[in-house]
């Protein structure tokens, strides 16, 4: 039998750590929690999570800082939340590797959603072996999807987990347009809430890892209107 899921909730506010803990211990979750962003940091490498909900505002270090600082050793799952609905805080969230971004105030029920939507795209260390041995390559950009490498002209790239998904899923379609709706419910699941500016701000960070020219796109096109196609050139054999 599978061990429960891991939950790190980090924000400032002891009430809201409560109300979530309570939550999420109901929905069958073993929770963690941490004040500020050096406990939380201290809590993800003791208990090793399986998702965090991160909050933005946090003293001694920024949520934002302590998504980068996970986000280049670890790809487990990361839900940024803040009171402030700024566009600015959501992309910044998402461009630091962020999965998702909630604002307060939130329905905990779409919380709960979105926190199992994103652990259910995350294959569990028992399911390495069923992973497909498969590897895609178009020009120069390789992908091995039983290694979860990418490599561009020869060199590693690092893509978290929901840019890897992405990536993956475009090659695999390569030369047709997957419209964004298709593409938020493969990548983030049916039960997705927010609104496609984190697809947006995923496609914006893969070219600028794949593409010669991230501004004027060669690979990762965009389809006005309709979604995104991941451009197959006459010399790629």
């Amino acid at each position: 039998m599978a061990d429960p899921p891991r939950l790190l909730i980090v924000d400032d506010e002891q009430s809201y750590r409560d109300t979530l803990s309570v939550a999420f211990q109901r929905e069958g979750f073993v929770v963690e929690t941490a004040a500020d962003g050096a406990e939380a940091i201290e809590r993800f490498d003791a208990t090793r999570p399986s998702l965090i909900l991160l909050d933005v505002m946090l003293p001694k270090i920024s949520g934002i800082d302590v998504c980068r600082q996970i986000r280049s050793r670890s790809r487990v799952p990361i839900i940024m939340v803040s009171a402030r609905s700024s566009e600015i805080d959501a992309v910044v969230g998402l461009e630091v590797g962020a999965d998702d971004y909630v604002s307060k105030p939130f329905r905990l029920r779409e919380l709960i959603a979105r926190v199992r939507s994103a652990l259910r795209r995350v294959p569990l260390d028992d399911d390495l072996d069923e992973i497909r041995d498969e590897v895609l390559e178009i020009g120069d950009v390789c992908l091995d999807a039983g290694r979860h490498d990418v490599s561009v002209r020869g060199e590693l790239v690092q893509l978290p987990l929901k840019e890897f998904e992405l990536l993956e899923l475009l090659m695999v379609n390569a030369g047709r347009v997957l419209s964004r709706e298709v593409l938020i419910d493969r990548i983030w699941g049916p039960n997705y809430f927010g609104d496609t500016k984190t697809l947006d701000v995923h496609v914006k960070r893969l070219r600028t890892k794949i593409e010669d020219e991230p501004s004027l796109p060669t690979r990762l096109v965009t389809v006005r209107g309709v979604g995104y196609r991941y451009e197959k050139h006459r010399n790629d054999g």
